[in-house]
């Protein structure tokens, strides 16, 4: 029997939504920035446009293992009446396919029309409640899906597109409430890290960003963004690892190791845990973090104004002989886009990375296409300098 390969037509619905998706990954960055011109100023993150809850702002980094975690499986996710990712409320942002029926939600749509790479939905630690501020900071989580975090804030993305190009409300971001509300819907929580390399002996430090590629990626792609970042989640969807990934630090270390050295994402965690110990690369960053060659605070914690992606925001710094003898095979591109170690193409490197200087930090906050969390931690980790290059 011979099938028809030929590409499917799609219906004008299709067509408008595949539209106001090119609008928005090519747009990300300024749509992010009128996003956030949306809500109060007390709520931004260093005059950045990353919103946050007054909770989430230390008022100095504090070591990562001083975050207490706890878990709870059995908490149910949560999603404003009426807002299912289905029905009404979604009818400007779910096509409607051949069958003349909408999409059964965003991630539907994007898997059929605009799939990117790498677009699993993977289980994924719910973020449910966070405090930073008190003397036992604590972030408490349950359980979701990496689709999840499409389900209302891309599609509230979408929506905010689709307003910017054709006119229109958005009944769908006012029905999805504040984005920095925990309350309001499942928020799934990425880990964004700045990676510092400090030279002690110059008393200098440089860091490394990443360019997401549209292509590749589901979420904030086009933009730069600080280097590794990573949904909270674990290694593998096997039961076993949910409590054994279920460790900030652990999480932060295979995304170092997959952005950085571009390395797989397959652990052999389907079947059995991952052995931290006994994995080379997480042993030589424990090493050198025993031996003060390495630090990893965390600063605070920040929402996405366009998409509501929530990121926790840490740096990890290293010693530069350290950096360099961990990464004596740095990678220059991974599986889901490039690294960027100068940011004029032109000049001549002056040592491994960007200067973290007051002079790039405001040139790439003021003038490149940023992600909304990598502005705010930059931002947070220059007011921060002293502790975290001490």
């Amino acid at each position: 029997m011979k099938t028809d390969d030929r590409p499917r037509v799609h219906t004008a619905s299709e067509q408008r939504w595949l539209e106001v998706r090119r609008y928005l990954t090519a747009h990300r960055f300024d749509l992010a920035v009128a996003a956030a011109e949306d809500y109060p100023t007390d709520r931004r993150v260093a005059g950045t446009p990353l919103l946050a809850d007054p909770g989430w702002l230390p008022p100095a980094p504090f070591e990562l293992d001083a975050a207490h975690l706890d878990l709870d499986p059995s908490r149910p996710g949560r999603l404003p009446p009426g807002l299912t990712g289905t029905g009404p409320a979604f009818d400007q942002v779910l096509p409607l396919g051949a069958d003349d029926a909408q999409y059964p939600g965003y991630a539907a749509a994007l898997a059929a029309l605009a799939p990117p790479t790498t677009f699993v939905n993977r289980p994924t630690y719910r973020l449910d409640d966070a405090d930073l501020v008190s003397a036992r900071p604590s972030l408490r989580f349950g359980v979701g899906r990496y689709f999840d975090g499409l389900t209302i804030g891309e599609a509230c993305a979408h929506e905010y597109a689709a307003h910017r190009l054709y006119g229109g409300g958005t009944p769908l971001r006012a029905a999805a409430g504040d984005p920095w509300d925990l309350t309001s819907r499942s928020t799934n929580v990425a880990i964004s890290t700045l990676t510092l390399r400090v030279d002690r002996a110059a008393g200098a430090a440089s860091f490394l960003l990443h360019r997401r590629d549209p292509a590749r990626v589901g979420h904030a792609g086009g933009l730069l963004q600080v280097i590794p970042v990573g949904v909270f989640q674990p290694s593998d969807p096997a039961p076993w690892n949910e409590r054994h990934d279920f460790d900030l630090w652990r999480a932060i270390v295979r995304e170092l190791s997959e952005e950085l050295l571009d390395t797989p994402e397959d652990y052999g965690s389907d079947r059995a845990p991952i052995d931290y110990t006994a994995w080379p690369f997480a042993a030589a960053l424990d090493r050198a973090r025993d031996r003060g060659q390495l630090t990893v605070r965390l600063l605070g914690m920040g929402t996405d104004p366009l998409t509501f992606a929530t990121d926790i925001l840490t740096v990890v710094a290293f010693d530069a002989p350290a950096f360099d003898r961990i990464f004596a095979d740095l990678a220059t591109d991974n599986a889901e886009g490039r690294i960027i170690t100068t940011l004029n193409p032109g000049d001549v490197p002056a040592g491994i990375g960007i200067p973290f200087t007051q002079t790039t930090i405001d040139q790439i906050i003021r003038c490149e296409p940023i992600q909304a969390a990598g502005a705010g931690l930059l931002a947070l980790a220059w007011h921060h300098r002293a502790a975290l290059m001490n």
